[in-house]
């Protein structure tokens, strides 16, 4: 059931802050000049909440020109300084956080107490830790190498950073992309995604409010086709970071090579889940349940793979369903919640033909369906559970990004790793036993950028997140994320007082 008498106003008081349009640029909202809209619609009622103008190239061409105009003075500023506007940042998101945990449920579908707890809060983590890493951007001393030589490295940012981001964490993959770029003192041009773009604006206008100049935050809401292959095209754009799908993080990078720019990409996941027969059970089934249904299993990191050593296989699969039996569809806004919808009808409806599609060569043990009644209006998909799946099939290869697991038998310690590494990505993975040797070798053989252990899911601000193999390269958070953000530059020094001639001669004989 849905709130008595609510209405997308009532869940999204803030709304009428867009009135002026949904792209951000110059510290201002203006209107897209596409000549075509764009309905924001709350994937729980399928009822429109906003509705905008798309951008065009005009807009993307204004939104870098604004960026490269305010680059200079950002670039020039003392670390210090992007560090106290970045807490004051922080602060201002803190004061917004109920608009900013309503915004993210009502585009995405998510449970509010998921984004009052984990969204807003996550991201408001996030500002704080780079505004007291933008402090500690250092270059490195490299002392005397060659001769009287001395040198060291400095490390400078790049420029303007174009950025895309994805629809299932609107608001943190706005943070991810803006705040190292910021805090190394580069400028930005973030495209979200068309579907959800509420929350980044929210950002933006946070930033500007907090005192960050204008132009060094922009926004620019519109399609991939056109917006999108614009910003990453843009010869005035250094740097393009995009999060998606690996399809489409290919033909971003085609695009890109073409300027020849500095790229990161974080693409799709189909994270294994790997259970050894002396794992705590009843800590693998919860974990299973948790990680795969996270957001409605709209996440890349989220369990889809989940493979049971033999003796626990069968117990495991009874227990899993069952747990997943008990889990709560409902109004997003409603407190029992605990799964939403997915983002869009178009998503239910994508998820919907794996599953049948899998019908034919596996068991849906749970799920596996839309629920009827007062929920046959939104985007829902029951959580679900196949078993019987072979390991080449689609729903164990294909990422599906909803909430479906699959389970699937091992039997050696040697063929569960290789069946965890038996798919084209590899962006985070989970192991479960309660021996050190077997989770230790566990996380040098899985090829993934995150492994974790007897859990899955936590990330936090201080550690990488980023993957092997087609799921991408380079790193989103920590320090480590400044590697991407910024270019090092060697500066060497004469430390003699006069002019080498003996180098010259060496080089160009006696003149």
């Amino acid at each position: 059931m849905h709130e008595p008498g609510s209405t997308p106003q009532d869940r999204f008081p803030a709304a009428e802050r867009f009135a002026d349009g949904a792209q951000f640029i110059a510290g201002r909202l203006t209107k897209g000049t596409s000549g075509r809209t764009h309905a924001v619609v709350d994937p729980a009622t399928g009822a429109e909440v906003y509705t905008y103008d798309l951008a065009g190239s005009d807009d993307v061409d204004a939104a870098v020109a604004a960026a490269r105009e305010a680059f200079p003075a950002w670039a020039a500023a003392t670390p210090g300084e992007r560090s106290d506007l970045l807490h004051r940042f922080a602060a201002v998101v803190a004061e917004r956080a109920e608009d900013f945990a309503r915004a993210e449920s009502l585009q995405c579908g998510k449970p509010l107490k998921l984004t009052r707890e984990f969204d807003v809060p996550g991201t408001i983590d996030n500002i704080a830790f780079f505004a007291g890493a933008a402090r500690h951007l250092a270059g490195q001393s490299a002392g005397e190498y060659s001769g009287d030589h001395t040198s060291y490295v400095r490390r400078e940012p790049i420029g303007v950073v174009g950025s895309i981001a994805p629809w299932n964490y609107p608001l943190q993959m706005a943070a991810w992309k803006i705040l190292p770029a910021i805090a190394a003192g580069n400028t930005v041009v973030l495209k979200p995604a068309e579907l959800t773009p509420l929350t980044s604006l929210l950002f933006a206008q946070a930033a500007t409010d907090a005192g960050i100049p204008d132009g060094v935050v922009n926004i620019v809401t519109g399609t991939g086709k056109e917006a999108g292959e614009h910003l990453v095209g843009h010869p005035d754009v250094a740097m393009t970071s995009f999060t998606g799908s690996t399809a489409v993080g290919k033909r971003v990078a085609e695009i890109a090579t073409a300027t020849v720019k500095r790229l990161h990409l974080e693409l799709g996941g189909k994270a294994p889940f790997l259970v050894f027969d002396d794992a705590d059970l009843d800590a693998a089934v919860n974990g299973a349940v948790a990680g795969a249904l996270i957001n409605t299993g709209q996440d890349c990191t989220a369990a889809t793979r989940a493979y049971v050593q033999r003796p626990l296989y069968d117990v495991f699969v009874e227990r899993t369903a069952a747990l997943m039996e008990t889990v709560r569809l409902g109004d997003p806004f409603a407190p029992g919640t605990d799964l939403g919808p997915l983002v869009s009808h178009a998503q239910r409806d994508r998820v919907a033909g794996f599953v049948d599609r899998a019908r034919a060569y596996a068991r849906v043990v749970t799920g596996g369906e839309t629920p009827l009644g007062d929920l046959s209006d939104g985007a829902y998909y029951r959580p679900t559970l196949i078993a019987g799946a072979a390991q080449d099939s689609e729903v164990v290869q294909s990422e599906i990004f909803g909430p479906v697991l699959v389970v699937l038998p091992f039997d050696t310690d040697d063929e569960g790793i290789a069946l965890a590494n038996d798919t084209p990505y590899g962006l985070a993975a989970s192991a479960w036993s309660r021996d050190v040797y077997r989770t230790g070798r566990a996380t040098r053989e899985i090829k993934a950028g995150c492994v974790w252990i007897n859990d899955h899911i936590p990330i936090i601000s201080e550690m990488p997140h980023g993957g092997y193999k087609a799921s991408g390269f380079g790193k989103d958070m920590s320090a480590y994320s400044f590697e991407e953000y910024t270019q090092i530059k060697h500066v060497m020094f004469d430390n003699t007082a006069v002019v080498r001639k003996d180098w010259h001669r060496t080089v160009f004989g006696d003149r």
